[in-house]
């Protein structure tokens, strides 16, 4: 199952400090942008020719609290970013782990506590280096807190702000940056349950409130399960691994995997 989950490893709309245009910009009118918050569709703001003041500040102060809202509400799921709360982080790092630790033969207790550290630190590092606008932590937790309460987050996936040229190639309109999908995972008892799918769906939702018009990720070639969840999504295969890449180094052969934003996400 380790194997269906990312590897580990008119008026401009600016919603990032780098000045980046929204994929939302239009050149003439006026039209309204919406993200999920909590079961229902909530309006941030009006932008456009016709945009009042009013509506700009709706708009900021609905990025300032963005990260504290649900992305995305889906078959019993909802997804926002991780809080940085103690609790939540070691959540993640279990739910990671549990996806990605592959089992030894001896002392494998020992040795998933160990990757599980492994995982907490490296979550502890991007969200203390990162800037909120080029990596967020989105987690799904339960709509029904009857539902196991003790453990509330069932799923989660990174995205980070990348410029990589052996992806940039594969995008047309001379995109400079693009929005990386990595570290999917669902905790076991809750898989084949659309969390996964929900996920990506708030990925998407992320890429239009930053303003990129494209997200990429990287799945196994031969997870025909994975790629399946990946395509319904909308993602298409650009590219794969060189072929040395698996026989010589001795690992399994990916696939780049390029999708592009859906307005109408939100």
């Amino acid at each position: 199952m380790a194997q269906m989950l990312l590897s580990y490893s008119s008026t401009t709309l600016k919603y990032s400090g780098y000045g980046r245009k929204s994929a939302f910009e239009k050149s003439k009118g006026s039209f309204v942008v919406h993200c999920c918050s909590f079961s229902s569709t909530k309006e941030v703001g009006l932008v456009g020719k016709d945009a009042t003041d009013n509506g700009k500040v709706l708009l900021k102060e609905k990025e300032n609290k963005q990260q504290f809202e649900y992305l995305a509400s889906d078959f019993g799921w909802k997804v926002r970013r991780l809080d940085s709360v103690d609790d939540e982080m070691r959540e993640v790092a279990f739910i990671q782990a549990e996806a990605f630790h592959v089992p030894v033969a001896f002392f494998n207790d020992l040795f998933f506590e160990f990757f599980k550290a492994e995982v907490l630190s490296g979550l502890l590092y991007k969200l203390r280096n990162s800037p909120p606008n080029r990596y967020a932590c989105l987690v799904a937790e339960n709509s029904n807190d009857n539902i196991e309460p003790q453990r509330k987050l069932v799923g989660v996936v990174d995205v980070t702000v990348l410029r990589d040229e052996d992806v940039l190639q594969h995008i047309q309109g001379g995109a400079e940056e693009y929005l990386y999908v990595s570290g999917l995972a669902v905790l076991k008892r809750f898989r084949r349950q659309k969390i996964a799918t929900a996920l990506l769906k708030a990925c998407e939702v992320l890429a239009l409130l930053w303003g990129f018009e494209y997200l990429a990720l990287r799945a196994y070639e031969d997870d025909s399960s994975a790629r399946k969840l990946y395509s319904n999504a909308g993602y298409r295969v650009v590219s794969g691994d060189p072929p040395w890449f698996s026989t010589w180094i001795g690992r399994k052969r990916r696939v780049l995997m390029i999708k592009r934003s859906d307005h109408n996400v939100i």
